[in-house]
């Protein structure tokens, strides 16, 4: 009987191929797909795709095979990332794994069980893919696709490998051919409404995209999540472009056209180019400019900005409009501002657009225009709205709060200081007036940041590493580190005296853990202690057991983070070990004296809590009257007493709470 989700599926796949799966899936090769790393010593560092940071904490180590986060927590190998981030159970990120790889996974049928387990939003999922294989192929092998949305592309000098790189397609006119083929390939009704593929009223049903032009979008991991479609008839009535609605798997807010094809361009280059529409991005590609992305026509957000800034921190933003249209979304570059990006600005000349102006330049002319023309946002922002207030005092007066409302934001201070110079040169204006202004700007965004807190009453934020283990897993500290102990030197030899004859002797630190706390029956009842202390006893005789490998891939969540946690450069290790009074960092050169002595600890604490639980028994059993069983408890008290003396004299009388 299987006992979780993720043990009913990786049954599907058979043992050999998962092993070749994680033999092959390199750690800093998969989590390079959506973070920017860069090399730290022996380990690589990037902003944490989990949780927002300006500062990195996200460590991948390539030697151990794993990441962690020492900002929010998370960590685990190759496998959790995926799940993680694409938020799939461990066999779908195995086969994740596997594509990427081009490691053919032979899946044995599912049963009525499995096919339930499937959430709703791997099926929105599905359901998406199918649409885009669906409308790529209509494009280039159905004669309306070919005459229609083909000749479309092709009037608009669009090179074929283009058109295949972005997967675009062409959905049939009329009222529900793609909904009919859905249903006829067994896509139910339910799902191809959720994700906005079929309109539905009632009895009434109607395709979306009829009749447009399809630019799928794209999720970092490469997967369809939505559609972006142009109608191609002179129809004034219905919009030019038609968007998904939001969905489990589509929120606009979060989504860049063209960041997957673009994000390896972006890092290597590192910037990114950000336009208004999807044939701008297709246009800037076809041209050799390929660190590029779409915010689809809408406001930067905050989230998107912030997934820019995984793989780069500059950003440079192309309008084709002209400098009045352009102040409808200055508001929205201040968020970029405020996630400590580089943000520039390039204004296109007149009746040029990216797609227009990529096609006529080529890739060398267009980035020698933007070299040559791109502007600092500020600098930019400041003699926009200069030219408006010409010599109008009070109008400057605005200005200027509003340019100082833009530095305000910038969370580094050097550079603030530098915007604050430059702005009083173009402004006319004493840096001792800005830096007022500055502070005043300040003082009122922390007011307000206090009255959203007030309001929205946040949970306090998550304590780091230990502390997060512990709590997650309802593990003592002491727990902690017998597991750490036992997992990071379990197959180290070290040497012991026997206490009579004083002979000495060669023993496994699994061998010594495990046989001591079996010997003495004090096994923590914690169900995750449990797990990782069995899998160990079990594997005593096993010569090629590999802790490492068996606890970070191991098929449980908890067990694979925990395993993680312990084992991650930066977890906490003791600082208190001496050995003769000298001080050393490198716990395998004393295992000998540290090694009997977590032993002992992790005893004593054991021994320290059944005192606890007596203490209770007596007073329960006095309460009751039961005097025989006041007496036994007592007894038993007494024991262990004596026990808890014994290990705090071998621990130089140190208390354990």
């Amino acid at each position: 009987m299987f006992h979780s989700i993720s043990d009913i599926f990786a049954g599907m796949i058979d043992h050999a191929t998962i092993e070749r799966i994680l033999d092959t899936a390199e750690i800093v090769d998969v989590v390079s797909d959506f973070v920017t790393l860069r090399k730290r010593g022996v380990n690589m560092l990037g902003l944490c795709p989990f949780h927002n940071e300006k500062t990195p904490s996200f460590t991948v180590s390539p030697a151990k095979g794993i990441f962690k986060c020492f900002g929010c927590g998370k960590g685990g190998n190759s496998v959790n990332f995926i799940m993680e981030h694409e938020n799939l159970t461990y066999p779908e990120a195995l086969k994740w794994l596997a594509k990427k790889y081009s490691i053919d996974v032979v899946e044995e049928e599912e049963s009525e069980e499995q096919k339930q387990l499937k959430d709703e939003r791997e099926s929105l999922m599905i359901v998406s893919g199918f649409a885009q294989k669906y409308f790529t192929r209509y494009l280039w092998e159905e004669n309306e696709g070919r005459t229609i949305g083909l000749s479309y592309f092709r009037e608009r000098s669009f090179r074929d490998d283009i058109l295949k790189k972005f997967e675009v397609g062409f959905a049939p006119d009329g009222k529900t051919p793609f909904t009919d083929a859905a249903q006829k390939q067994g896509y139910k009704i339910d799902y191809l409404e959720k994700t906005g593929l079929t309109i539905k009223r009632d009895d009434w049903l109607r395709d979306r995209f009829a009749g447009r032009v399809i630019f799928p979008i794209h999720n970092l991991a490469g997967r369809v999540i939505a559609f972006g479609g142009r109608i191609l008839k002179d129809d004034k009535t219905v919009a030019k472009y038609l968007n998904s609605p939001e969905s489990e798997i589509y929120h606009k807010s979060k989504v860049l056209y063209g960041i997957y094809q673009a994000k390896r361009e972006i890092s290597k280059v590192d910037k990114c180019y950000l336009v208004e529409g999807y044939t701008d991005v297709l246009s800037m590609n076809q041209a050799g400019i390929e660190n590029v992305a779409s915010s689809s026509g809408t406001a930067l957000t905050v989230e998107q900005i912030r997934m820019v800034r995984r793989f780069t921190p500059n950003i440079t933003i192309i309008y084709d409009g002209d400098a009045a249209g352009i102040k409808a979304s200055l508001r929205g570059i201040d968020l970029v501002l405020e996630e400590g990006m580089n943000v520039k600005v390039l204004l296109l000349p007149n009746g040029e657009d990216p797609d227009s102006f990529a096609k006529k330049m080529g890739a060398s002319a267009f980035l020698d225009f933007i070299q040559k023309n791109e502007t600092d946002f500020i600098r930019f922002k400041t003699q926009l709205l200069l030219n408006e207030t010409e010599n109008d005092p009070v109008a400057k007066a605005k200005l200027i709060t509003d340019i100082i409302r833009s530095v305000a934001v910038i969370p580094e201070s050097i550079t603030r200081s530098v915007y604050i110079k430059e702005c009083s040169r173009l402004l006319d204006v004493s840096e001792e007036v800005l830096y007022a202004e500055v502070r005043k700007q300040k003082w009122k965004q922390n007011e307000d940041f206090k009255k959203r807190e007030e309001r929205v009453k946040p949970v306090q934020a998550k304590p780091q590493i230990v502390e997060t283990a512990v709590h997650k897993t309802d593990l003592s500290i002491v727990d902690i580190e017998f597991l750490r102990f036992l997992l990071k030197h379990c197959n180290r030899t070290i040497v012991m005296k026997d206490k009579e004859t004083r002979e000495e002797y060669e023993i496994l630190v699994k061998d010594m853990m495990i046989g001591e706390i079996e010997a003495d029956n004090l096994i923590s009842e914690n169900p995750l202690f449990r797990k990782i202390f069995d899998d160990v006893a079990n594997n005593l005789e096993n010569e090629e057991f590999d802790p490492w490998k068996h606890f970070v891939y191991h098929p449980s969540g908890d067990v694979s983070r925990l395993a993680t946690d312990l084992l991650s450069d930066k977890y906490i290790e003791s600082k208190r070990w001496t050995k003769a009074g000298a001080f050393t960092e490198k716990e395998e050169d004393i295992l000998d004296v540290l090694i009997p002595r977590i032993i002992s600890e992790y005893k004593l604490s054991k021994v320290k809590l059944m005192l606890s639980e007596i203490e209770k028994a007596i007073d329960e059993a006095s309460a009751a009257n039961d005097f025989d069983r006041v007496i036994h408890e007592q007894s038993v008290y007494m024991n262990l007493k004596r026990v808890e003396k014994e290990l705090s004299k071998v621990l130089g009388q140190r208390t354990i709470n």
